[in-house]
């Protein structure tokens, strides 16, 4: 039985899957019956709590998910060594084939550049990952199982606004990443994507998640949050 926890558990365990780009993939293998089958996979978190994977048609994991459609993932912080005690999250849920790859494909490939020329190859598509439930660990006892509904989110407006957003912000207020960022002091930032819970920026050298503490459910209040930066968690 899944016990029911506090939205901010979820909102938390989301802001996690989000601030990661990879994760240890297991899909019920095939061809040896069902036993657990695990591989390393790219994946990037939409903006409604579904994850997106972008994989072959002759991967494992594809045939396998195309026999039995149920998968878990985890994720952590890989340069954390503290393997034990730190932070991460594990999703159960059901990979199916999205049939939309190009609208797909529009946002994966801003936050993974290089996988155009998988993406270009018709053998590759877009699967998508609806959480049944999630497997939340903060730390040493802070641990929660949450509801897969608790994690994915009805429709709201930035997730057709985002584009705007990225335009409006990368051609006028440069300036404001700059602040959300001192830790990328000199360096080129740019918007790469902003949701529900926070907004990705892109550097020279690396991507930095930048978590908010109220939700940014429009573009105006994603601009507020961005050209005043303030509301940073």
């Amino acid at each position: 039985m899944i016990t029911d926890k506090p939205h901010s558990n979820a909102r938390t365990a989301r802001q996690m899957l989000r601030t990661h780009r990879y994760g240890a993939l297991a899909t019920l293998s095939k061809k040896f019956d069902g036993h657990p089958f695990g591989s390393i996979t790219p994946y990037l978190v939409d903006h409604d709590g579904s994850l997106l994977i972008l994989i072959s048609g002759l991967a494992e994991h594809t045939k396998n998910i195309l026999h039995d459609a149920r998968v878990s993932l985890i994720t952590h912080d890989q340069n954390n060594p503290h393997i034990q005690t730190q932070g991460r999250v594990t999703v159960v849920g059901h990979a199916r084939l999205d049939t939309q790859r190009e609208q797909c494909g529009t946002r994966y490939l801003r936050y993974f550049p290089e996988a155009h020329t998988y993406f270009d190859m018709p053998d590759f598509n877009f699967f998508r990952i609806t959480p049944t439930a999630l497997r939340y660990i903060g730390g040493f006892g802070d641990i929660h199982w949450i509801k897969g509904e608790q994690v994915t989110l009805p429709p709201y407006p930035l997730m057709t606004e985002e584009n705007s957003v990225l335009d409006e912000i990368n051609e006028e207020h440069r300036a404001a990443l700059q602040a959300c960022a001192p830790e990328c002091a000199g360096e080129t930032l740019s918007l790469l994507g902003v949701d529900w819970d926070g907004f990705d920026l892109r550097g020279e050298h690396a991507t930095l998640r930048i978590n908010t503490d109220t939700p940014l459910s429009n573009a105006q209040l994603a601009l507020q949050y961005l050209t005043q930066k303030k509301g940073l968690a």
